[in-house]
């Protein structure tokens, strides 16, 4: 970390205890709205956690072409997805951003090039499952997006470069399915307690690793069986 890039984390955030990172399986987006054990653990988090002084969240739903951080003061709820009734369409979410925050993160993540984004917003993957943590949206959050070009470990490495912003208040948050094959979706099993083996096989192994440590097994999914390709 530059000497440049700690100053900017003095100037806009004060220090904390160091903030854990989420990672959280959003599932439908009708998430949004319900009442069920997802919104219910989402609360239960929410209401567990230190306040943050803001939220970088990665979510699986903004891949791009190149690295882009949000930068606006004052993102858009976008609804990025179709099929849904129209109560789901009428969410806002109307959370503040951090150009501080994406300048800071910018910095971070150098030498990788960021660009600073003022178009997308805040999508599904984000808002659906912060809407439950911060339900006054008075939490300032920021997106960072996923690089079609990069692999599972250089995305690793950059998230290493983000650790700094744990110390400042900054809660990351990663948002997406370990399993979510859309093409394999069993429409007529979607309520029930109903798995595919092969589902089932690839989120047992990656809990293992998970709890294991083993980060090294997990940049290379595709390298550890046809469960883990079908997923």
């Amino acid at each position: 970390m530059h000497l440049k890039d700690l100053a900017r984390l003095a100037e806009g955030f004060s220090p904390t205890p160091r903030m854990p990172v989420l990672f959280l399986g959003h599932g439908s987006p009708m998430n949004a709205i319900e009442e069920n054990t997802f919104v219910q653990g989402f609360r239960k988090i929410g209401s567990e956690l230190p306040r943050p002084n803001a939220i970088l969240c990665i979510s699986a739903h903004w891949e791009t072409r190149g690295t882009r951080v949000t930068a606006m003061a004052m993102p858009r709820t976008i609804h990025d997805f179709g099929g849904f009734p129209q109560a789901l369409f009428e969410v806002q979410y109307p959370a503040p951003g951090s150009p501080e925050l994406a300048t800071t993160t910018q910095d971070l993540l150098a030498p990788t090039p960021v660009e600073l984004d003022e178009s997308w917003g805040l999508d599904h993957g984000a808002w659906s499952v912060i809407k439950h943590l911060y339900p006054d949206a008075d939490v300032p959050v920021v997106q960072l997006s996923l690089d079609r070009g990069l692999s599972a470990r250089q995305h690793y490495e950059l998230g290493r470069q983000l650790a700094p912003l744990r110390d400042r208040g900054v809660l990351i948050v990663g948002s997406g399915n370990l399993v979510h094959n859309l093409g394999m979706v069993a429409w007529d099993h979607l309520n029930d307690a109903y798995a595919y083996d092969w589902a089932a096989e690839a989120r047992t192994r990656m809990n293992a690793l998970i709890m294991a440590g083993d980060h090294a097994r997990l940049q290379d999914p595709h390298a550890l069986g046809k469960a883990f390709q079908l997923a």
